[in-house]
C-alpha cells in the first residue's frame, strides 16, 4: 500500500507528518511516487488563508487519486469539523491522536473523531525523528498555548499546555544521536510555556540541558521562543552547553508597543530587545529572527513607522513579514479600524525592503569568519547560525565541517573547508 501526505503550517505539523510517516511505514506502507492508495492532509488554521488553503489541498490531492482512501487531520479539521466533513473525506481527525489516525488507515473504516482539545491532559508520545535519508531530525518536546493572543485561534485547537518530561525527552534525543542525526531542533506550540504542567515545574532551559546533555555530539537547535523565556539565567545555562546552534527565532509580532497590547502580547519592545541583547552578549554573533504582523487592526502609519524603526534597532538577521489575515473566532477578528488589503500589501512590501538590507548586512558580517556547516546536500548545507553555505568540495552531506565564508551570493554565504 502507498501513501501520499501533504503538510501545512508549522514544525509541529512537520514533526506530527514524519511521525505518521514512521508509523505508516511501520506497518508496511511506502510513500507513493504517483498513484497512492491513502491521501492525507495535514492542514493548519492559524489564519483565514491557511484553512482556504487546507481545503485548496484536500480537493486536489483526492482529484489527483481518485478511489483513494482519504484522511483530513490538523488544525482546520479540529477548529472547523464540519467544514472538514463537507470535503467528503473519508477519515477526520482534529489535532490530536495521531496513532488513532494510523489505526484507522489500517483498519480502512471511515471514520469522525474529534475530541475538545481542552479536555486534554497528556502529552501524546510519538516517534521522533525524521524520514528516512535526513541529517536534521525533530524532537516535540511541548503542545498546547495559555497565551490567548488576539489573533490567534491556536489555543482553539491545541488545548492548554501540556509537556514531555524531560527524563524522556533526553531518552527521545539519544535515539536520535544513534540513528545518527547531527542536528536536533526541539520543537513545540509554544515551547518557553514548557513544563508548567509537570509535577516538578521545570523550565525550557531544564529540557534543553538534558536533550543537549543526552547528545553532546549533536547540534541542538530551539524553536520559535516567546521573548520572556530569554532570561540572563536562560542564557548562561545555555551558553554553557557548547552544542547550541546560534540561531534565535523570537516571536515578535509587532514593534509598537499600542499594537503589542491590542494583540495581548505578554511583553513591550523594551523587554523584547533586551532579549535581543541578551543572547548576542552570550552568543556572539548569533542571528535573531522574527515574525512580523503587518497591518493588525488599528496600527496607524505613525505605528507601523515605529515597528520599521524597532526592527533597524534589533538588527534581525531575518524577519518573516505577512500581512494580518482575520481569523473568524478571534478577538482581532471583530476589533475596529480594519486595514484595506490593499494598504496591508503596500506595508508588507516597505517591511521587507527593509528586511533585506538587514540579511544583506547580516550575511556581510559572516565574511571572513571560520563556521561549522551541516551539510545537508552534497555542496551545501546550514551553518549553526542558520546561514546557508555553499563550497565547491562535492560529496559533503551527512557531514560537519569548518567552514572559512569568503563572500556572498543571492542570500548564500560561499567558503572553503578549513584545513586542520
Amino acid at each position: 500500500m502507498k501513501y501520499a501526505i501533504y503538510t501545512l503550517g508549522c514544525k509541529v505539523n512537520q514533526y506530527e507528518t514524519q511521525a505518521l510517516e514512521t508509523m505508516l511505514q511501520q506497518a508496511g506502507y511506502e510513500p507513493a511516487q504517483t498513484g497512492a492508495d491513502v491521501v492525507i492532509v495535514n492542514t493548519c488554521a492559524v489564519t483565514a488563508e491557511s484553512g482556504r488553503k487546507s481545503r485548496q489541498a484536500v480537493r486536489r490531492l483526492m482529484g489527483q487519486n481518485p478511489g483513494a482512501l482519504s484522511v483530513v487531520c490538523g488544525c482546520f479539521s479540529q477548529i472547523e469539523p464540519e467544514e472538514a466533513k463537507k470535503l467528503g473525506a473519508d477519515i477526520v481527525f482534529g489535532s490530536g491522536d495521531r496513532r488513532g489516525v494510523v489505526d484507522a488507515i489500517l483498519a480502512a473504516v471511515p471514520t469522525v473523531s474529534l475530541d475538545d482539545p481542552f479536555k486534554r491532559r497528556e502529552f501524546e508520545p510519538l516517534p521522533a525523528g525524521a524520514v528516512s535519508g535526513r541529517t536534521r531530525a525533530m524532537l516535540k518536546i511541548q503542545d498546547g498555548c495559555d497565551n490567548f493572543c488576539t489573533y490567534c485561534v491556536i489555543p482553539y485547537a491545541r488545548g492548554r499546555v501540556r509537556s514531555l518530561p524531560v527524563a524522556e525527552a533526553a531518552a527521545e534525543a539519544g535515539k536520535l544521536a544513534e540513528e545518527d542525526f547531527l542536528e536536533i531542533v526541539v520543537t513545540g506550540i509554544e515551547i518557553a510555556s514548557y513544563g508548567k504542567d509537570l509535577p516538578e515545574k521545570p523550565g525550557l532551559a531544564d529540557a534543553v540541558e538534558a536533550v543537549s546533555k543526552a547528545v553532546p555530539q549533536v547540534r541542538v537547535h530551539l524553536g520559535s521562543l516567546e521573548p520572556t523565556v530569554v532570561t540572563e539565567e536562560f542564557c548562561r545555562r545555555l551558553a554553557a552547553l557548547g552544542n547550541i546552534c546560534r540561531h534565535f527565532h523570537l516571536s515578535l509580532q509587532s514593534g509598537c508597543d499600542d499594537t503589542l497590547r491590542r494583540m495581548n502580547r505578554k511583553y513591550d519592545t523594551a523587554r523584547f530587545y533586551e532579549s535581543c541583547c541578551l543572547l548576542r552578549r552570550f552568543f556572539p554573533g548569533c542571528a535573531v529572527t522574527a515574525d512580523l504582523i503587518v497591518g493588525f487592526p488599528g496600527e496607524s502609519e505613525d505605528d507601523f513607522a515605529e515597528t520599521l524603526e524597532f526592527l533597524k534597532k534589533c538588527a534581525f538577521s531575518y524577519v518573516h513579514c505577512f500581512p494580518y489575515s482575520a481569523r473568524p473566532g478571534t478577538k482581532a477578528a471583530a476589533m475596529e479600524g480594519q486595514i484595506s488589503r490593499e494598504e496591508k500589501e503596500k506595508r508588507v512590501r516597505l517591511a521587507q525592503e527593509l528586511v533585506e538590507q538587514l540579511q544583506q548586512a547580516y550575511l556581510a558580517s559572516c565574511v571572513g569568519q571560520t563556521l561549522p556547516v551541516l551539510f545537508e546536500r552534497p555542496r551545501e548545507g546550514h551553518a549553526d547560525n542558520y546561514c546557508v553555505v555553499e563550497v565547491s568540495e562535492p560529496q559533503l552531506r551527512g557531514t560537519v565541517h569548518e567552514i572559512e565564508i569568503l563572500s556572498i551570493c543571492d542570500k548564500k554565504l560561499f567558503g572553503n573547508i578549513v584545513c586542520n
